[in-house]
């Protein structure tokens, strides 16, 4: 998967579309990600201890991976992930599409 946790990434699809926010959790076996503040989903709470109110909590769902894109920090605009790798120490970076920035 090419989109990890701390990315911003901007939603393609669903009732959030065009919205952007970080990604809080990957699950790379379902290929999903979880994004915070978006694709949020009620989920009831009940009461645990006496006294205690029960309360309706808006919780983040996760998304498919396809149905968002990766926003790169250097030139701020929906790019695709390519990899570069680096001749010094023979590891893969991520890199922008675009304007070929290391991610």
């Amino acid at each position: 998967m090419k989109i990890r946790k701390g990315d911003t990434v901007a939603m393609l699809a669903g009732k959030d579309s065009g919205k952007k926010g970080i990604v809080e959790r990957t699950i790379p076996t379902r290929l999903r990600v979880v994004v915070a503040g978006l694709n949020t989903v009620k989920r009831h709470k009940k009461p645990r201890k006496q006294g205690e109110k029960g309360q309706i909590m808006d919780v983040p769902s996760a998304v498919d991976v396809s149905n968002v894109a990766l926003v790169c920090p250097s030139c701020s605009k929906i790019a695709r992930v390519g990899y570069v790798i680096d001749e010094k120490t023979g590891k893969k970076n991520r890199s922008c599409k675009k304007c070929n920035a290391i991610l």
